[in-house]
């Protein structure tokens, strides 16, 4: 519903402009202000879509009220009402932003008209903004996903940060929350916050944990903030969840090093049973009492990334951990059978059918170590085979829908739901299948799909922008010129002088 504000001294005047608005317009919400202040008071508590004006009023005048309106509420529209057809009067309103005017008196008609087309001008500026932060979400998900897990080119990455328009301070850090099974309104409740509050980018749930790269401020210090937004949060989704758990990476410089952040967010979420519902990375102490639930944490992030040589190091450094404080066989086993055991849980996430594992015949710790490694190398060889079994088919899959829907804002979460599996894992399958990330070859859906479309001269680049899947003419020229080396019109040029 829009909301419209009438703005006069004369109440016979906002009566009457009420009736006719009502009449034409029967879907408006219509509130009246007597005058320029209480246009200002009103404003906070109504927010309305289009203000009509009366310039010349005791007290504040209309385009005072205008200037402080517009200030806090930028996408205001506002058409000024006046008896005084002046070129100063005009001049000054059209400075502030003002998109029309009406003369007292004016007719039912011009009154209609008038509005009618503001109207139309609030609802397009409403589905532009949509698209935008629609777009810009997508990006935002897709930028801190390629920062943390390593799955795309640079350029990339820094092409969508542009996209983004965000100043990046210098110094940042990673919040990673781990959040319970099936606790939906818990991660969009964050996401609502970090994104109102603009604390920062927040990336795509994966798993149970939901990344967050916090910008630093200037005139707090690192811990001071970090704890602010922390106990924020959790004041925040405490209401839908008692079983969130907050991770706190240290302070690093620039986005390159933001990886280190988010490890070590990772790492502070070891132990989810402590009292305060938050840790700080500096707080962990990894020794052999707690470096089985360190790699428990992990270890889900290194299965789907490939990384298994991480996991049978941590095994190891477990055994030999466990050898050096004498820790008594039976424990240092059982401790190893719960890594082993988390492996298989997320194995059976995976799609692996869950198999039975027992460390059998362990004399000593060496032969610990081989029974973990032989049972360990068995469970990722079967994950290997269904992996190649099922990966050739799901690219083809995933292949076909971008192609299909490449004109669409299609992100990694989107593509992950539709085949079931995580967005990190289907980033990485697509480099390793293809060459390529995701967003290489949606890009190269686009371009080529805008080169067949080039060939119409009918249609203008703005609108082959449109139709390919991007909101920025500016931002489509520059990535059809850094795949095709040329312009859009410079390709369709050279394309008539061809034929």
């Amino acid at each position: 519903m829009m909301k419209v504000l009438i703005v006069d001294d004369e109440q016979m005047e906002r009566e009457g402009m009420q009736t006719i608005l009502e009449r034409a317009f029967p879907n408006l919400i219509i509130e009246q202000a007597k005058n320029g202040q209480m246009a200002v008071e009103l404003s906070h508590t109504f927010q309305p879509d289009i203000v009509l004006m009366d310039i010349k009023m005791p007290g504040m005048t209309g385009l005072e009220a205008v200037e402080k309106i517009s200030s806090d509420f930028p996408t205001t529209h506002f058409v000024m009402v006046t008896a005084y057809d002046t070129f100063d009067y005009l001049r000054a309103a059209i400075k502030l932003g003002v998109k029309d005017y009406l003369l007292k008196p004016s007719k039912v008609s011009d009154i209609v008209s008038t509005i009618g087309k503001v109207v139309e001008q609030v609802e397009e500026a409403k589905k532009k903004r949509f698209l935008e932060q629609q777009t810009s979400r997508v990006i935002e998900t897709d930028v801190v996903t390629q920062l943390l897990f390593d799955h795309v080119h640079d350029v990339h990455v820094d092409m969508l940060v542009d996209m983004l328009d965000t100043p990046i301070p210098h110094k940042l850090f990673v919040l990673v929350l781990h959040v319970p099974n099936n606790a939906s309104s818990v991660t969009k409740t964050v996401r609502e916050y970090v994104r109102t509050h603009h604390l920062g980018w927040i990336g795509p749930l994966y798993g149970n944990q939901l990344p967050i790269i916090v910008f630093r401020k200037e005139k707090t210090t690192y811990r001071s903030q970090a704890q602010q937004v922390v106990k924020k949060l959790l004041q925040e989704i405490t209401v839908y969840s008692s079983g969130v758990f907050i991770g706190i990476g240290s302070e690093c410089e620039g986005l390159e090093t933001v990886k280190q952040s988010y490890q070590h967010a990772l790492a502070a979420t070891m132990d989810l049973s402590l009292e305060s519902k938050y840790s700080y990375y500096d707080q962990v102490r990894v020794n052999s009492s707690n470096i089985g639930q360190f790699t428990r944490q992990e270890i889900g992030e290194y299965i789907r990334l490939g990384q298994w040589h991480q996991i049978s190091q941590y095994m190891t450094k477990t055994v030999d951990s466990l050898e050096r404080e004498n820790v008594s066989l039976i424990q240092a086993q059982q401790r190893i059978l719960e890594v082993l055991w988390s492996v298989s849980n997320v194995l059976e996430e995976l799609g692996l059918e869950r198999n039975s594992y027992f460390l059998d015949g362990v004399e000593n710790y060496q032969h610990l170590r081989i029974a973990a490694l032989q049972v360990f190398n068995g469970m990722r060889e079967g994950f290997e085979q269904l992996k190649e079994q099922t990966e050739t088919d799901t690219i083809h899959q995933l292949k076909n829908y971008i192609m299909a829907h490449s004109h669409e804002d299609i992100s990694l979460d989107a593509l992950a739901n539709r085949v079931e599996l995580s967005p990190i894992y289907i980033s990485k399958m697509f480099k390793e299948k293809l060459g390529i990330n995701y967003i290489d070859f949606l890009t190269e859906c686009r371009v080529e799909k805008a080169k067949k479309l080039l060939s119409d001269p009918e249609k203008s680049v703005k609108e082959i922008t449109f139709e390919v899947g991007y909101h920025d003419p500016n931002y489509f020229s520059k990535v059809f010129k850094k795949i095709c080396q040329v312009t859009p019109k410079e390709y369709r040029k050279n394309l008539m002088w061809s034929q």
